[in-house]
Formats: structure tokens, C-alpha cells, sequence
């Protein structure tokens, strides 16, 4: 496991990447397709579990949300994100709209924050349109990249997706990428991506899909060398067909992060 630091001039930061599928509270394979309707009409139980949801992520510095819808009908027209963020006490949010049909769905990722970033940028994925990254930075040049991503589900869309992120992080000096990469921990573009970037992650002994019954590991946080990793989890909190995973990381105070 992860070295335990005890330092005074360190800063923690607890963060939690988590794909809530538009506030659907998905128990049984069956019900994707029993209960489909929900991820195109609006319904009360969304609210409730977003509600629930709220809750959970309260207790987070900086939290990546995947699959989010950004204000259309089966979410109410409610801004999910922003919805999350003022029930949750988060002072800083954004989302980026990777696949907008109308009024009908609004597919997003978001950032919410605890921290003020210095810097927030959106970026298109490479593959057919609908996958996107976030990235925030926090403090100055030396400071902290947080990348929020969710991947395709084709192995060849996402080996394209993962070189482009690389790109986009290299020469940041310290950097988080989380979120849900539709791949596994052994798999060609988790290994590509830790080399080309300098990057472990956090965990992989648990599993995250689907929620009820995890079987999977394809929601991940990895992390540079340059930080320290302390506990690492998957949380059992089945209010989507993901688990969300979170991590504390503790950084220099030095790198001017103003909460």
C-alpha cells in the first residue's frame, strides 16, 4: 500500500470520482430494460436520489461527476450539476456538454469544488462526438491538474482518447486524471496511460460495475508519483449502476491552494 505521510506543511485533499447515470438508481440488469423509460422522462425518485447523493459527496474537496444531464426533460430541465453543487455546499462547479439533443437530454460531465480553481478548460475527446475531458487546475504553475474524463466504450476510441489526455497533462508536474475509463486495470490503455504520464493508481482491488453487483474495475483515480495516496476506497453507496471510488491526496502546502 500507498507510504503514510505525517508532515505538517502537507494539505489534504479528499476527492471522489463517481458516475450517478443522471441520478438513475439502476439494482438489476432487468432494469435497464423494465425501467428504461427513466433515462428519457422525468420521474420523482431522480430528485430523491440525487437528494442521496448530495449527502454523500458533502464530505469532498473536489468532486468529477460522469454521465450528468445539464437541464432537459427526463432530468426536469434540472441542471444536475449545479443542482449537486448547491445542495452539497460547493462554492465552485462546471460541466461540459459533450452530447446535446435538445430538449430531450443534456449528456455531461462536471467538477465540483471546495477549492477555487485557477483554471478550468473542456475538451473534446477523439472518436464519435459524446466524450470529454475537464481539466482543472489548482494554484499556480506548480500547482495541482485535476482531469475529469469518461471514456468511449470501443478499445480503439479510447487508446486514441487516452494518447490525447497524455498530451494534454505531460508537462504538468502534478496531476489526478479520474473517472470512468470502460476499461479494466490490466488493460493496454491504463498501461499506456501510467507510462506515458508517470502515473499508479490508486486502487484496484475492488471492483465498481455494476453497483449491485461489482464485478468490474472501470471507474479509476490515478495520481503522479509526485503525491501521496492515502486511503483509497470504493465506497458501497449503489445509487447509480456505478460505485463511486474516492482517495485523500496530500499535496505541499506550498502549492498555494486557497479553499
Amino acid at each position: 500500500m500507498f507510504r503514510t505521510v505525517t508532515q505538517a506543511d502537507s494539505q489534504r485533499i479528499r476527492l471522489l470520482s463517481y458516475n450517478i447515470q443522471t441520478g438513475v438508481d439502476t439494482q438489476r440488469y432487468r432494469q435497464y430494460v423494465t425501467q428504461g423509460w427513466k433515462h428519457v422522462l422525468p420521474h420523482r425518485e431522480r430528485l430523491l436520489n440525487l437528494n442521496r447523493i448530495a449527502s454523500m459527496i458533502s464530505d469532498y474537496d473536489v468532486v468529477g461527476l460522469q454521465e450528468v444531464d445539464s437541464g432537459s426533460l427526463r432530468s426536469g430541465f434540472v441542471d444536475q450539476t449545479e443542482y449537486l453543487a448547491h445542495r452539497a455546499g460547493f462554492p465552485f462547479w462546471y460541466k461540459q456538454i459533450n452530447r446535446s439533443l435538445g430538449k430531450l437530454a443534456q449528456h455531461s460531465n462536471g467538477v465540483l469544488s471546495r477549492i477555487k480553481p485557477s483554471r478550468v478548460t473542456e475538451h473534446k475527446l477523439p472518436g464519435l462526438p459524446g466524450r470529454g475531458a475537464i481539466l482543472c487546475r489548482f494554484g499556480g504553475r506548480d500547482g495541482l491538474s485535476v482531469c475529469i474524463m469518461h471514456l468511449a466504450l470501443g478499445r480503439r476510441a479510447r487508446l486514441r482518447q487516452v494518447l490525447f489526455v497524455s498530451e494534454l497533462v505531460r508537462d504538468h508536474p502534478h496531476v489526478v486524471i479520474m473517472g470512468d475509463f470502460n476499461c479494466n486495470c490490466d488493460s493496454r490503455e491504463m498501461e499506456l496511460l501510467k507510462e506515458r504520464v508517470d502515473l499508479r493508481a490508486s486502487s484496484c482491488d475492488k471492483s465498481t460495475f455494476p453497483s449491485w453487483r461489482p464485478m468490474r474495475k472501470i471507474d479509476h483515480i490515478l495520481v503522479s508519483r509526485s503525491l501521496v495516496i492515502e486511503n483509497a476506497r470504493v465506497l458501497d453507496y449503489p445509487l447509480s449502476d456505478h460505485l463511486p471510488i474516492g482517495i485523500d491526496v496530500l499535496v505541499p502546502k506550498g502549492m498555494g491552494l486557497a479553499a
